[in-house]
């Protein structure tokens, strides 16, 4: 089923969509793409270059954008049954006073979430986010969201993914709440690589090393001083390049997958073989986009929406379990 997943019918939307790792990875799950929306500019243009369906650009706090979004879904759906909503939103904002979670402007995206989904009623939700979600406010911020889906009407569980695990060549976890309303069963996806067999940077990354500088195919090496290039020789694998930095500036390890691939106020991450940082091509491939999927604005920004993108191949394997979820629930019905 991983290597050719057969077209589906089921529909989905990503909301925060950002470039579209998400939405890239469910579709590689055979899901058909409805609409996405983000108020990225740059990345609404990549996903934009990147997918036949739409994507709204804007705040979806804004009442307009909103209805924008509302009139896209249904015109896409075209009578159609929305089956997912996907979206990624920032977690910054819950905060507790006593034994309460109060209300917070930030809290503003989460909410809009939750708002979408009781409008449009999908049969799944599927929530992504960072690990640290989990231990926020004592676990307090995770059961206030199991208990707000369910007030919802959606039955919901949550577990934290390896992304390795899924042929994705970067140790990045990643927390990954899946909830329906349909009487499923809430499958997360087990996993497909033991350690000992995860995908290397190496293997994922060297046939680069000659690439020649390729802005259209987003490989544009940085150009360093001859100092900072002696440095980030120095650097050994694993480690970060600056001392106070757990993510920024991080030596990716040649042998294994790569760490956690991200852009940080313009930290990231440092080849392991050669002395530079990651051109945005590197990322993306071990962030598993297709070598076909560009990115679009300057090179910043580039590193921005990869870093910031679900790994493809994680979303492929949720919607997979997606698609199991619902199979089971017909074998249960025949």
């Amino acid at each position: 089923m991983w290597d050719n997943p057969s077209p589906s019918t089921l529909t989905f939307v990503d909301l925060f969509c950002g470039a579209g790792g998400l939405s890239k990875g469910l579709e590689l799950a055979g899901l058909d793409g409805i609409c996405g929306l983000d108020w990225f500019l740059e990345a609404t243009e990549t996903y934009r270059r990147n997918f036949r369906h739409p994507c709204v650009y804007g705040d979806i706090t804004r009442e307009e954008v909103k209805a924008l979004f509302y009139r896209t879904v249904e015109k896409e759906l075209n009578g159609r049954r929305l089956n997912v909503i996907a979206g990624g939103f920032p977690c910054q904002g819950f905060s507790m006073a006593g034994h309460r979670i109060v209300d917070d402007p930030r809290n503003s995206l989460y909410k809009e979430l939750l708002e979408i989904v009781q409008t449009l009623q999908p049969d799944f939700v599927i929530c992504e986010n960072v690990k640290g979600l989990r231990s926020m406010l004592k676990g307090a911020v995770e059961e206030k969201i199991l208990s707000d889906f369910q007030q919802a009407g959606y039955r919901m569980n949550v577990a934290t993914l390896m992304s390795a695990d899924y042929y994705t060549p970067q140790k990045r976890e990643r927390v990954i709440f899946i909830g329906n309303r349909i009487g499923c069963s809430n499958l997360h996806p087990a996993p497909l690589l033991t350690p000992n067999h995860y995908i290397t940077t190496g293997e994922t990354i060297g046939d680069l090393i000659d690439h020649p500088t390729d802005k259209g195919f987003n490989h544009v090496p940085t150009k360093h001083s001859k100092e900072m290039q002696e440095k980030i020789a120095r650097c050994p694998e694993g480690q970060s390049l600056y001392k106070g930095y757990s993510d920024a500036w991080k030596k990716c390890p040649w042998n294994e997958p790569s760490c956690t691939i991200k852009e940080n106020h313009g930290g990231v991450n440092l080849h392991p073989r050669l002395p530079r940082v990651l051109t945005a091509r590197e990322m993306a491939r071990l962030q598993s986009f297709p070598d076909s999927f560009i990115f679009q604005g300057s090179k910043s920004k580039q590193l921005v929406q990869i870093g910031n993108a679900v790994p493809p191949f994680l979303a492929k394997a949720i919607g997979l379990a997606i698609r199991k979820s619902y199979t089971s629930k017909e074998d249960m019905l025949l």
